[in-house]
């Protein structure tokens, strides 16, 4: 890997981990177990690693964005996962703050005459 490929892959890292918490909310509509939201995510290519998405929901459980339920009557116990009311207030400014930043860099980059 070359030096701006090392520098580009950094920044997306860095990119990607402001994005996270909208990423996840945005799919907790409905109830998902852990395995399936981290299907869910990479459909969309977004990937979480196990490690980087379980301390998520627990934080955002404990800042009651998120409420879990345990399903046990299945092949083996399974906690599902959905937004909360506050959670869903949350995500709903974070998509007006997401769309604001969007068009504020949008703005930014074509003044600066695009990409080139």
């Amino acid at each position: 890997m070359n030096k701006i490929d090392e520098l580009v892959s950094g920044m997306v890292l860095e990119l990607r981990r402001g994005t996270i918490v909208l990423s996840v909310l945005c799919q907790l509509k409905e109830p998902k177990y852990g395995y399936s939201l981290v299907q869910s995510l990479e459909e969309k290519e977004i990937s979480i690693d196990a490690g980087t998405l379980y301390p998520l929901l627990r934080r955002l459980e404990k800042q009651e964005l998120l409420k879990s339920e345990w399903e046990t009557t299945g092949s083996k116990p399974r906690k599902y996962y959905i937004m909360s009311d506050l959670g869903r207030e949350v995500y709903k400014r974070l998509c007006d703050e997401w769309e604001k930043m969007c068009s504020a860099m949008n703005k930014l980059i074509d003044s600066a005459g695009g990409k080139d």
